[in-house]
This record gives structure tokens, C-alpha cells and sequence, in this order.
């Protein structure tokens, strides 16, 4: 008997139909309580954070604050919910002026978001009260050298932050594909560095003898991880840095709120994450089926094949990954489909080693997945534009799932694939 199981596409929903006896599990990240007063949690947090003085004391000490935010492709951490009570109590209870306060968006290699975007970031009552600039990785004369990392990474990050008395970086741990776990020391390095730091540091990326990703890094992978290491480096590097850092549960909503030393305050943010979506299952199967979770998670390629790095640890190879990602904006970075260039040329690997860009590796790492697995995607891209890369472009559900051949095959539904990493517990594996 055929059950529709409903899947987050852009702003609505999708239904697909499924045969409930071949859906062994439907995976969703483990249960946790919802925040309800989300400003006394982050008060709690920050009069008492982890591995450091409070945030009033360091506050009342500093004249110039600098507070770090993620730029819109980040909105799912709802970083909104917390800075209009983050300024008000550095404004109410530490005694600083509004002009006191500076807010720098974490653009990374990201282009500037629009008007509009930054102030649904910081709400529109911050921006009327607080100076709001956006970094740009690629504008040398707003950059300082902080020092080399034992990677050789030379670091430049935005002069406002270096020359602050206290930098405030907010962010959100989830599972990052290359640096392990997203949130914290990635506020510095790529958040707010330059474009030469973080290209240096995104190469480790590669293996440095074969064309493929470095084994050493992956989701959840932090303990010798040369990405994750070398930013943890560069945030050292960076005076009175203290860490805020959100954890949300698979649909996006706030459960816990950690704060204190850039290094430990986060690691146990990860730790939280680790248990909220790490979910255990017998038995790597034939078929997935996922959605990144909505826009934005599905707004590019570039932000939604993310999707792809967490689930595929419980699909055999040779498997078929039908994916939900909208992809209003395409592929999102602005280098990421130049790559197919050099991809059909066979130039891909001399070029990438050469001119290493972050969306230059995310569509190698496309590339390379889609060799393993039969990824299908129902998605607005068009079918044309992402052939090359192996992946399977769809805009007739019924057309996906007739191509996909789903009879006796073994299925995991997971409904939100951003943020559940399934764990084979089966000794084979």
C-alpha cells in the first residue's frame, strides 16, 4: 500500500507517494525541547558562559564592540531571534552607546546580501539603531595580517573586527562537509577573513597525491582535520573573541544556546548536535529519499547538495538519492557552474589546484558523488545544466519516481536532510 510522505520544497511542500512497505525507517533527528524564552536562555548563557568572564564584564571593560553575524544563506540559524536582545543588554545592562556597537556580516566568499536581507537579519529596529557593514573577502584595504597559521595560511580578516576590543561572533553548529562542524571559529576563518586566507584554507580540501576529497575531513570529523585546525588557529589569533553559538533542531527551531570561549563553549554546542541528529540505523540501504528542509537550505545547488554529504552515509554504492531542492538561485555562487567549463574540457583538476575556489570544490565534490550514486533531483534547474555532473535533473515528480525503479528496493525516507546524519550501526556496514 502506497503513503505519502511530505517533503519541505522552497517555500511549500511536496507529497510522494511510496510504497510503506519498502520504507524501512523514516529518519528524524532525535527529540529535544524547544526554546520558549529564547532571551532568557542567551542571558543565562552569557552571564554565564563557558571558559570565560562574563559577558557584561568583558562588555563593560571594551569601547569598541564588534558583533559578528552570518550572512542570509545562513537565515535557518535565526540569528534575528537573538540580537535585538544581545544589543539591548549590551545597551541596557553593560552601559554602551549604540554608536559603541558595530555588526559585520559574515559574508565569507559570499557577495554582499541586499538591503532588505541584512535588515531581516538584524531586524529592522537594529539597523536603525546600529552601523551594519558587510565584509567583503575580496577588498585588500579592509583587511589586517594577523599572523600565519602552521598550515603556511596567511591570515587577513576585516580590520573592524581585528581593531575591536571585543569581537562577539554569533553562529550556529550543524555538520559541515569539509570543516566538520559548522559555527565558531568559522565566524573568523571564512567568515570574516580574506579571500587569499580562506582559498588557502578551503585547498586542504583536496588529497594533495589524488584527485578526490582529503579523507581527513567530513561531516562530525574535527580531531586532525587540517580545514577545521587551521581555523581553529586563526581564531586564536584574534583578541577578546567570545562565542555564541545556536543549535536547532531539524526543522530550524531553537533548542540551546551556548556561550563563552571561542574553542570549548562551541565544542559543546557540536556535542548537542551530535545528539539531537546523529541517528543510528541498522543497515546502509538502496534508496534515499530527502529534501534539504525548504528555502533557504534549498535556495542553490551550492547550499543544498549539503543535503547530499549527510545522508549518503547510509545508501550503498550504486544507490539512488532522489533529492527535494528547489534552487531558485541556480547554483548559487557565483563560480560554482563556471567549473563545468573545465570539467568537459578535462582541465578540471589542473585548474582547481591552481585557482582553488570554495564553489570550485563544491561542484568537484558533486561530481565526484555523483559517480558513486544515482542521484535524481526534482528541482527548477534546468535537466540541461546539470547533466555534465552526472546528477539527474527533474520537473515531473511522476516522470522521477517512474525513472527511479523503486519496486522491492529498500527505502529510508528522511524529510529533512540538513541536518539528520545517519550512523550504520552494523558491524559490515
Amino acid at each position: 500500500m502506497k503513503k505519502n510522505y511530505t517533503f519541505k520544497y522552497g517555500d511549500t511542500a511536496l507529497s510522494v507517494p511510496l510504497e510503506e512497505s519498502q520504507v524501512l525507517k523514516v529518519l528524524e533527528g532525535n527529540k529535544t525541547e524547544v526554546l520558549e524564552d529564547i532571551d532568557k536562555e542567551l542571558i543565562d548563557a552569557i552571564e554565564n558562559p563557558i571558559d570565560s568572564a562574563s559577558l557584561k564584564e568583558l562588555a563593560e571593560k571594551a569601547g569598541k564592540i564588534v558583533l559578528i553575524v552570518s550572512d542570509m544563506t545562513r537565515f535557518w540559524m535565526r540569528q534575528d531571534l537573538i540580537i535585538k536582545p544581545l544589543v539591548g543588554y549590551l545597551v541596557n545592562q553593560c552601559g554602551k552607546a549604540y554608536e559603541d556597537l558595530e555588526i559585520l556580516i559574515a559574508t565569507g566568499t559570499h557577495l554582499s546580501g541586499t538591503e532588505e536581507e541584512i535588515k531581516t537579519i538584524v531586524t529592522p529596529e537594529v539597523y536603525s539603531k546600529v552601523k551594519v557593514v558587510s565584509h567583503d573577502a575580496r577588498d585588500n584595504e579592509s583587511l589586517t595580517y594577523m599572523g600565519t597559521t602552521t598550515y603556511d595560511t596567511p591570515v587577513y580578516v576585516n580590520k573592524d573586527a581585528a581593531e575591536a576590543d571585543l569581537v562577539i561572533a554569533i553562529g550556529a553548529a550543524t555538520y559541515h562537509v569539509m570543516a566538520g562542524f559548522g559555527g565558531g571559529r568559522k565566524s573568523i576563518l571564512p567568515g570574516i577573513s580574506g579571500m587569499e586566507t580562506i582559498k588557502h584554507n578551503h585547498a586542504y580540501s583536496l588529497d594533495p597525491e589524488k584527485f578526490i576529497t582529503n579523507v581527513k575531513i567530513g561531516n562530525g570529523k574535527l580531531e586532525d582535520n587540517p580545514l577545521n585546525e587551521d581555523m581553529c588557529e586563526a581564531a586564536g589569533m584574534m583578541k577578546n573573541l567570545f562565542v555564541i553559538t545556536l543549535v536547532t533542531d531539524t526543522d530550524f527551531r531553537l533548542t540551546r544556546i551556548f556561550a563563552g570561549h571561542w574553542r570549548t563553549s562551541w565544542e559543546r554546542a557540536c556535542e548537542e548536535v551530535r545528539r539531537i541528529y546523529l541517528v543510528p540505523v541498522e543497515k546502509k540501504v538502496d534508496v534515499i529519499v530527502t529534501s534539504c528542509g525548504g528555502y533557504p537550505k534549498d535556495e542553490s545547488l551550492y547550499q543544498g547538495t549539503k543535503t547530499v554529504d549527510n545522508v549518503i552515509s547510509a545508501l550503498k554504492d550504486g544507490g539512488t538519492l532522489i533529492l527535494f531542492l528547489e534552487g531558485r538561485n541556480g547554483g548559487g555562487s557565483p563560480d560554482y557552474f563556471s567549473w563545468i567549463k573545465p570539467l568537459v574540457e578535462g582541465t578540471f583538476e589542473k585548474e582547481l589546484r591552481e585557482n582553488f575556489t570554495v564553489g570550485g570544490y563544491i561542484f568537484f565534490l558533486n561530481c565526484e558523488q555523483a559517480k558513486r550514486f544515482n542521484i535524481m533531483m526534482y528541482t527548477s534547474i534546468g535537466e540541461d545544466v546539470i547533466a555534465p555532473m552526472g546528477i539527474k535533473a527533474y520537473n515531473n515528480l511522476s516522470k522521477l519516481l517512474e525513472d527511479a525503479n523503486l519496486d522491492g528496493k529498500e527505502i529510508y525516507v528522511i524529510p529533512n536532510g540538513s541536518t539528520v546524519l545517519p550512523a550504520v550501526t552494523d558491524e559490515e556496514k
